[in-house]
């Protein structure tokens, strides 16, 4: 038995905008997925100004902080003269307020009481599974302060970078 050719193509080019179709809901729903699992970084900023209703802690956390701008970056640093590294820039801006805190930013994530929403003056960690790899300082605004990596040095950088969403473990700081 032979097939008629023209209820053959007419099938296929039935079949084949279907195709697309699905094929393109397809992509939409794992550019979907990769989206959902980086999630919005929780903030609460105390006023207009960041200093306003902040703690005498917290204003010295980042205002020490601010002064690292520009330290390079050293792995196991914790000194501004020499270099630092992310959990080091932590411990001095911490330590000059008179709060002491573990060395790495997983001790920091695993020892620090968590809170939903970062204040300034709390820390922010990243990482995967439960595990910190990096921390940052928030300074209100969605912005925190951190130690970036070897040949970088301490800089601002916005939370809403899709790599800090994404990597985003939870915050943590001093009391309220």
């Amino acid at each position: 038995m032979e097939s008629d050719p023209v209820t053959h193509s007419s099938s296929a080019a039935v079949a084949a905008p279907r195709l697309q179709a699905t094929l393109a809901l397809l992509l939409c729903l794992l550019v979907l997925a990769g989206c959902s699992s980086s999630q919005r970084i929780e903030t609460h900023d105390p006023g207009p100004t960041t200093a306003e209703g902040l703690s005498i802690e917290r204003a010295l956390i980042i205002s020490n902080a601010k002064q690292a701008l520009g330290t390079p970056y050293k792995w196991g640093g914790n000194s501004l003269e020499t270099g630092v590294d992310c959990s080091g820039l932590v411990q001095v801006a911490y330590h000059a307020a008179g709060i002491d805190v573990p060395r790495t930013s997983n001790q920091q994530y695993q020892t620090l009481d968590h809170r939903e929403q970062a204040r300034p003056g709390d820390l922010l960690f990243f990482g995967a599974g439960d595990r910190a790899t990096h921390v940052g300082i928030y300074l209100g605004d969605r912005r925190m302060i951190h130690a970036p990596g070897s040949g970088r040095e301490v800089t601002v950088s916005s939370l809403d970078i899709r790599y800090w969403r994404k990597h985003y473990l939870g915050a943590a700081g001093p009391a309220p």
